[in-house]
């Protein structure tokens, strides 16, 4: 947490709050995060205009004229915007930027992350083109975008060839889809029918068609929701995510399936809770 649909639902907040404004300044905390903060970047940032606001895999990215600013939520971050008088920052809110609207409003921009696994990271626009964003974000950054059309069962089949790792780990390793960590992989491999255990280089054309099929619409239907709050995620508005009312393996271990009434079983791979239907998924 959070995944490919908190971040989407940060990121359009996000844009409708400050697209266009003209970035007046920010505070941190001092105390580090994933990555060393780019303070630097951003004192020369003050004065510019926010062009656009998107994301890329699980980063939101402020776009402005000399490069990105991108922002991992981390597993327990959140960004919240705010019209208020200036509150400071929380105990465990680590950047607030303040930004001008073209009616001179001030907007501001908190980042919230009590565990510090998020970070910041300035990628200037002539070292990079838009294209290479995602892998100079990292692995997990460099496969193609769920909603891309390029994005198949076909694509799936090509990256997983040799791949015998977990169907479910490698799934998540962003580098066939971005996006897809524990809680969609879980969701997306039950309604596909396939054991999470099952090599990838095992599973057949017609299932990974099957598969991407699932992807596409668990990670739509979780964004028309807000995400999936599990623990702390909020969208910037306050709200919590209510696709985690529609899990129909992740965290109901011991629950009947709502297919076969068998009990969902929980084992972990890589290190990450699994849950799936004996029945349903072979």
């Amino acid at each position: 947490m959070p995944e490919l649909p908190e971040v989407e639902v940060t990121a359009r907040a996000v844009r409708q709050a400050i697209s266009g404004c003209v970035f007046r300044g920010f505070r941190d905390s001092g105390k580090r995060l994933r990555h060393a903060f780019p303070r630097t970047a951003l004192t020369r940032l003050v004065g510019a205009e926010v062009m656009s606001i998107s994301r890329r895999a699980k980063y939101v990215l402020l776009e402005f004229e000399s490069g990105w600013m991108a922002v991992h939520l981390g597993m327990s971050g959140s960004l919240s915007n705010s019209t208020d008088r200036d509150p400071g920052l929380g105990l465990h809110d680590h950047v607030m930027l303040e930004f001008e609207s073209s009616r001179g409003q001030t907007r501001r921009l908190v980042f919230h992350d009590p565990r510090r696994f998020g970070s910041w990271q300035w990628l200037e626009r002539d070292q990079v083109g838009q294209n290479e964003l995602g892998a100079l974000l990292g692995a997990t950054s460099s496969g193609r975008e769920p909603f891309d059309q390029r994005f198949d069962g076909g694509w799936m089949a090509e990256c997983a060839r040799g791949r015998r790792i977990a169907v479910k780990q490698w799934l998540m390793t962003g580098s066939c889809v971005v996006g897809v960590g524990n809680i969609y992989a879980c969701e997306a491999l039950f309604e596909s029918g396939i054991h999470p255990l099952r090599k990838a280089s095992a599973i057949s054309r017609p299932r990974y068609d099957r598969l991407a099929a699932a992807v596409k619409r668990i990670l739509q239907a979780a964004i028309d929701r807000g995400g999936s709050s599990i623990q702390s995620f909020v969208g910037p508005d306050g709200e919590r995510g209510r696709y985690g009312q529609m899990h129909c393996v992740y965290g109901r271990e011991g629950q009947p399936c709502q297919r076969c009434g068998r009990p969902i079983r929980r084992l972990m791979i890589g290190q990450r809770s699994t849950f799936f239907c004996h029945g349903c998924q072979r």
